[in-house]
């Protein structure tokens, strides 16, 4: 297939899988790993931006990682600091915007601090979202989302319902008038705060950013791992045997040709 016949996926989604087992394999402890892996991110944001991805989100660390021992979380969270200390200029030189999307809880003050700092000096670039899920959980995302969509209808209706319960205090309907009526008013109620997919997204955590089409998982597993659940229904997959660290630019150009390849239907049928 022609390079310039090429689909360009608009948001490439990445599950950076690898990094441990490509240090033990070299005799190395695996915080040497992760910072191969941070190499080989440079490189492919960067190329990312070049052939014309848009939107390039990556997994960097779980809600779930908090498991593993200290000193590797510790070690991941100075390696994401220094991350942003060093490139943060390199990244404007690319035109890149910086969101860091996760949970904050358990993240240090001086490190929320120096992601926000970031994220405003790279605010106005335009030339790729770079988003890294950091502290961050698929279920949780639409947890908190669902939590937001209750918050946000109940508020719409408790002053109307407050209001009309207090207009209603002296109509002089009986007992079961009013029973009857407030199990007409509760209904009414339910289908008030029912919602749809479309507005359901809005309440995820990055509405602004579109479902990625193409989400990549290095290292051979063939697994989710808790990672955008609800924004990959329809997104096509590519495995690679290849460990993060060794992923390079070669790499991301055969997930875009196998992408290209793909008969992308959304449940339906291509009709020829």
């Amino acid at each position: 297939m022609d390079r310039d016949e090429l689909v360009i996926p608009k948001h490439i989604a990445i599950i950076m899988d690898g990094n441990g087992r490509w240090a033990k394999k070299r005799g190395k402890i695996r915080l040497e790993g992760h910072r191969a892996g941070a190499n080989s991110l440079e490189k492919i944001l960067r190329h990312a931006g070049n052939i014309g991805v848009k939107y390039l989100t990556v997994y960097a660390f779980s809600t779930e990682n908090w498991k593993r021992p200290e000193k590797e979380v510790n070690g991941l969270m100075d390696l994401f600091a220094k991350y942003l200390d060093r490139e943060k200029k390199t990244l404007k030189k690319q035109g890149v915007k910086l969101l860091v999307t996760g949970a904050k809880e358990n993240i240090s003050e001086k490190l929320l601090k120096k992601i926000e700092e970031t994220e405003n000096y790279l605010a106005d670039c335009e030339n790729i979202v770079f988003n890294i899920a950091f502290n961050y959980g698929g279920r949780r995302e639409i947890v908190d989302a669902v939590n937001k969509v209750l918050e946000t209808k109940l508020l719409n209706e408790t002053n109307g319902t407050v209001d009309e319960q207090l207009n209603n205090e002296n109509t002089g309907l009986n007992v079961t008038e009013k029973v009857v009526n407030g199990f007409v008013d509760k209904r009414e109620q339910l289908e008030n705060m029912k919602i749809t997919e479309e507005e359901f997204s809005k309440f995820m955590y990055r509405p602004e950013i579109p479902d990625p089409e193409l989400v990549i998982r290095t290292s051979g597993e063939f697994r989710i791992s808790n990672f955008l659940l609800w924004e990959v229904a329809y997104s096509e997959f590519y495995i690679t045997d290849v460990y993060w660290p060794d992923f390079d630019e070669k790499e991301l150009d055969k997930a875009i040709l196998s992408f290209n390849k793909r008969d992308r239907r959304y449940g339906g049928l291509n009709v020829k």
